[in-house]
């Protein structure tokens, strides 16, 4: 008869046990469909906060209209193709405006890159009576180039670097180093190129290969996408596409930029508009504090979801 009871008790403890344990898994998803919902409408409102404080610029008269390209083309960052040409698109709609373009940037991605590249093309096509310069402060390399040979002329600082037309590919080789620290790597891929690139496997003669060839492909995309920009302007040089970078003056002298010139001088001397009304696309505090949080948030409630999913 006691161990009845026992039994008994220890089937209620279980189930009551159980239970508080489905109420607390519950608490914790209710908790946190709350914490997302409140995250989701905090965001909007730092956004919706950010686009009612952003005034648009404008031109009420003949004005030089300028816009940014400062640091690297990044799809992640601030100087990414949306933004810039948010920024363009602006300042061509804008009636009396020319167009400056001010470049400090060593690259970045050349998909950012192109799609700067060919917005511009387009923004001439439509606008035909609206030129756009580039101007290069310290820096124009690599990407950066790819955006300026799109412009109708390309101003330089004497001492400016302008170039860097070509392609890399780097990274480390990790080869032996787990192995010596006792570290087994367990990597299963699908594919006989799946691990390519794998800084942990020596890299074979055929991937070597096929990695030189992809980036000499890219590279005669960005040689063709320079000769289509600079015409007969460029100077035959066997190093022009070297991915050497050349001094302002030597850049004029190679056909690289067209003439030494600051925006000052562009908008007084070329547009004869010394009015400059700056048209860059600039992330206010608070959409800089909305991505950011968006960003942790994110990464927090995925955390989140993960750990309940292992519970369950």
């Amino acid at each position: 008869m006691a161990e009845e009871e026992t039994w008994e008790r220890r089937v209620i403890e279980r189930l009551a046990n159980e239970g508080l344990r489905e109420q607390q898994r519950t608490r914790r998803w209710s908790i946190f469909f709350k914490l997302l919902g409140f995250s989701f409408l905090f965001i909007a409102l730092f956004a919706m906060i950010g686009v009612w404080s952003r005034g648009e610029a404008t031109c009420l008269d003949k004005c030089t209209a300028l816009v940014d390209l400062r640091g690297e083309l990044d799809s992640e960052g601030q100087t990414n193709a949306e933004n810039v040409i948010s920024g363009l698109q602006a300042a061509f709609k804008n009636k009396g405006t020319q167009v400056v373009l001010r470049i400090n940037s060593p690259g970045g991605s050349p998909v950012q890159a192109g799609e700067i590249n060919d917005e511009i093309r387009r923004l001439r096509g439509k606008y035909p009576d609206t030129p756009i310069y580039a101007v290069v402060e310290e820096v124009c390399a690599s990407g950066a180039y790819y955006v300026a040979v799109a412009t109708d002329k390309i101003y330089v600082d004497k001492a400016s670097l302008i170039g860097s037309i070509g392609v890399i590919m780097d990274g480390f080789g990790f080869v032996g180093s787990l192995e010596k620290l006792g570290v087994e790597r367990r990597a299963l891929a699908s594919g006989d190129n799946k691990n390519f690139l794998d800084p942990f496997l020596p890299m074979s003669q055929e991937q070597r290969d096929y990695a030189l060839k992809l980036l000499q492909e890219i590279h005669q995309q960005f040689i063709a996408v320079v000769k289509q920009g600079r015409g007969s302007r460029l100077k035959e040089s066997p190093e022009l596409f070297s991915g050497l970078v050349w001094n302002g003056a030597r850049s004029v002298d190679l056909g690289l930029a067209d003439a030494l010139g600051s925006v000052g001088y562009v908008a007084r001397e070329v547009i004869k508009a010394e009015d400059v009304v700056d048209f860059t696309v600039q992330e206010s505090l608070t959409e800089r504090v909305a991505r950011r949080f968006g960003t942790t948030m994110g990464r927090s409630l995925t955390g989140t979801v993960e750990r309940a999913l292992r519970r369950h």
